[in-house]
Order: C-alpha cells, then sequence, then structure tokens
C-alpha cells in the first residue's frame, strides 16, 4: 500500500514550503514516493526556477553573459540548504552543471537540473532515496513514452528503495540523453509513477485547495468542487478551466486510480478527489452541476445545403478540408439541411480564407456563413443526466438575463451542455450559470 505524491513549484518554493512539504509527508506513512517539481515564484515578480534555466540557455546562445542568473540559482539554492540544515553538498552539482556552461549544452539537460536539484535537496531533508528521473522515465527517438520499460524500472526502484524522491518533468532518450516534457511535465510523472506502482491514492499538491466550479477572475469566491470524475475532469479542462491536462492523468486513469488535488499551504482542507467509481446515491453533493469552463476566441462555420444529411460526402469533404489545413475542429452541430462547426480563432485565422475557398469549390454550399467573436461555455455535471429540466433552467435563465445563445451542443455522455454566445457576453453568461446552479 503506497500513495504517490506530486509537489509543484509554488509548494517548493522557499524553505518554509520544503518545511511545510516534509510535514505533510511524514504526516502519513503510505507517502512513500514524492515527486518534485523546480522551484516556483516566492512572491509576485518573483522567478521561477525553469525560467532562468531557459534564460541561461538564450544567453549561451547570443554570447550574452549569464553569470548574474547563475548566481541567483545558486544563491537561491544554498540558502534553502542553509536554512534547512540539509546535509547535501550542493556546491559540487552547482559546479559541474554551471561551472563549464558553453552554448552547446542541450536545452533539456540544462532546464531539467530545476527539478534534479530541488528533488536532491529533498530527498536529503526527508531521508528518502534520490532516483533521478533519467534512470526511470524512458523516452524512445521518436520522443514517445516507453511506458513498459519506465514502469518496470519505476517497479524496481521501489523494490530497491521503497521511499524515494524522484524529480518531474524530464526523463531520458535511448542514447542517455535527457528529454523534458512539456510544460506541467512534472504532473505526467507523478502520474506515471502511481500507475507503474499500483498507488492507492495519486495526490497533487499545488497552491489552490482543489479544483474551483468556475473561474475566480470572473466569480467572485466559487466553492470548490469536492468530488468528480475523471469525465467531467476532461469536459472541463477541454474549454480551458486551470486544472490537470488530460495527459497528466491518463496513466492513473487507465488504471482506475484516484487523485487528490491538495494545497499545500493549507493540507487540513479535502481539497477535490477524482474518481470514476462514485456512485450516484453516494453522492453526499446535491448540486447537479459540478463545474462551469469556457473561453472566448470562436469562428462558427455554417454550411447550408439542402438534404445534406442524404449526401454524406459533403460533410465528410469539408472535414478532410479542415484536416488538410491542420485546423482541428472543436465542436459539430449537424442538421438536416445544414451543419455547424467551430474552431478556435487561434487555428484558422491564418488560414479562413483558403479553407472557406476550398470548401465552396469542392463541396458548392448553398450558403456558407461565417461568425467571429464566439465564447464557448461547459455546464459540466455527472448527475445533470437523472435531472430532467437542467437545459431548460440553464436558458430560461440566460434568456432572463438578455443573453442570446448562438449555439447548442449537449455531450453524448450526457454529462455537459455547451452554449455558444458572443464573446461580449462571456463573463455575463458564466456568472449567471454560476449563480443559477450554484448560488
Amino acid at each position: 500500500m503506497l500513495k504517490v505524491v506530486k509537489f509543484g513549484g509554488s509548494s517548493l518554493a522557499d524553505a518554509t514550503q520544503f518545511a511545510k512539504v516534509k510535514d505533510i509527508v511524514l504526516a502519513d506513512p503510505l507517502r512513500k514516493v514524492v515527486v518534485v517539481s523546480a522551484a516556483g515564484k516566492r512572491y509576485p515578480g518573483d522567478h521561477k526556477m525553469t525560467d532562468l534555466l531557459y534564460l541561461i540557455h538564450a544567453h549561451l546562445q547570443y554570447g550574452f553573459s549569464q553569470d548574474d542568473i547563475v548566481r541567483i540559482i545558486v544563491e537561491r539554492l544554498t540558502l534553502i540548504r542553509d536554512q534547512l540544515r540539509v546535509d547535501y553538498a550542493i556546491e559540487e552539482d552547482l559546479s559541474r552543471i554551471f561551472g563549464s556552461l558553453s552554448k552547446d549544452i542541450s536545452i533539456d539537460e540544462l532546464v531539467s537540473r530545476g527539478e534534479y536539484l530541488n528533488a536532491k535537496l529533498m530527498a536529503a531533508y526527508l531521508g528518502y532515496a534520490f532516483v533521478d528521473a533519467s534512470s526511470v522515465i524512458f523516452f524512445g527517438y521518436d520522443g514517445q513514452l516507453d511506458t513498459a520499460k519506465t514502469y518496470q524500472a519505476l517497479q524496481d526502484a521501489y523494490t530497491v528503495h521503497q521511499k524515494m524522491v524522484i524529480p518531474g518533468f524530464y526523463g531520458s532518450l535511448p542514447n542517455h540523453k535527457i528529454k523534458i516534457m512539456s510544460r506541467g511535465g512534472s504532473d505526467i510523472t507523478g502520474s506515471l509513477a502511481a500507475a507503474a506502482l499500483d498507488a492507492q491514492l495519486y495526490e497533487n499538491w499545488t497552491d489552490v485547495s482543489g479544483i474551483l466550479m468556475a473561474d475566480p477572475k470572473i466569480v467572485k469566491d466559487p466553492k470548490a468542487i469536492q468530488r468528480m470524475t475523471y469525465a467531467e475532469l476532461r469536459e472541463l479542462s477541454f474549454l480551458g478551466a486551470s486544472v490537470l491536462h488530460e495527459e497528466s492523468v491518463m496513466p492513473i486513469k487507465l488504471k482506475h486510480i484516484p487523485l487528490q488535488i491538495l494545497n499545500t499551504n493549507e493540507p487540513d482542507h479535502p481539497g477535490t478527489l477524482i474518481d470514476e467509481k462514485f456512485e450516484l446515491e453516494e453522492d453526499q453533493d446535491d448540486r447537479f452541476v459540478t463545474g462551469i469552463a469556457g473561453r472566448t476566441g470562436f469562428y462558427v462555420l455554417t454550411i447550408y445545403k439542402e438534404q445534406i444529411l442524404a449526401d454524406t460526402s459533403i460533410v465528410r469533404k469539408t472535414l478532410e478540408i479542415f484536416d488538410n489545413y491542420h485546423v482541428q475542429i472543436e465542436h459539430i452541430t449537424l442538421g438536416l439541411d445544414s451543419f455547424l462547426l467551430t474552431v478556435s480563432s487561434a487555428q484558422i485565422r491564418d488560414r479562413l480564407y483558403d479553407v472557406v475557398g476550398k470548401i465552396q469549390s469542392e463541396c458548392k454550399p448553398d450558403t456558407l456563413d461565417i461568425e467571429e467573436n464566439i465564447a464557448m461555455i461547459a455546464c459540466v455535471g455527472r448527475r445533470m443526466r437523472y435531472r430532467p429540466g437542467i437545459s431548460g433552467k440553464l436558458f430560461s435563465a440566460l434568456g432572463n438575463h438578455g443573453i442570446n445563445i448562438r449555439i447548442i451542443t449537449q455531450g453524448t455522455n450526457e454529462i455537459s451542455i455547451i452554449v455558444g454566445v458572443e464573446s461580449k457576453d462571456y463573463i455575463d453568461t458564466v456568472k449567471v450559470i454560476y449563480d443559477s446552479f450554484m448560488g
């Protein structure tokens, strides 16, 4: 029995945060595997360790001095070590990493050192074994994760050490070179470790007490989501909610391992528990809407052609055109004589006229309408499928506030209703939906 726990950069920004992490880890003997990010910001205007390392690499490429940046990093890490009185000769690692920098250094090698050094500090502080991610996270030359090799290596390391700290964000290629993941890669590392070791729980410690029901920049003091499913998480993250990326939860989702998002600064707060095993009758929360997410910046293309459903080649050709131009379609709605496509403005803006011209020449629609400045908002909840009247309540609330709905889509799994409105109505739409279902 074990838990894998991952701590983000804000949880490891300074010695005070390190001490909080130690208290959390040692408070539960099942917290045997710890994954860490690089040090985050200590205060507004501060720099993340990863950003400083990227800056060093840029300075090297353009022949600028990086001495001041290196000094900031060295002073910050040695201060943490000294304040915690950790028995770790960090100067040796710092000298090896920064002592002979050249423009030829791999950006992956350099940028990954933030996690590497933080993990060595944390391992020494906890009295856990340090396990370098390059020895347990493996990629092929194509950049794809070698899951079987990775899982076996993680299992072997756990068998040997039982208690260990692993740096997140990177692994190694077959030639032993370092490969970093995308931003947020430490979440993936933690998820892989939990899946490989069949953990009973994966804890992700951040600086927020779980996932909020709505964007706090729009809704004042939104409530936290107590429990949700991976399907709900996917729906919310698809429209931009600040939650974990799907790639970072896929390993544990496939193994049916629950995920708990917790706050290092409020360790007694229950946070948000994500699991697929929730049964409707066991839900303590009587809300039918779990959360709201959305974003602006969409184009909507409506293609009219009489009896379009009788000639599916038009739909097929249109989708092929979008694919050929590498434009991802966010939503599709089919009608008897028309179908509607929603795409991100960033995806299609530079190719809009090329795409439209191709559709007109190859599909020959009766008409083709284009709307821009559309916002898409998702109302998500696993319990909505069992409750009649949710859609009516949603539409009535928006209508009563003078908000015109341009698009309506319901997911086939019946856990989400997505509405499209003019971007100028985006903030009001989110507020109205929140107040209607959670106020």
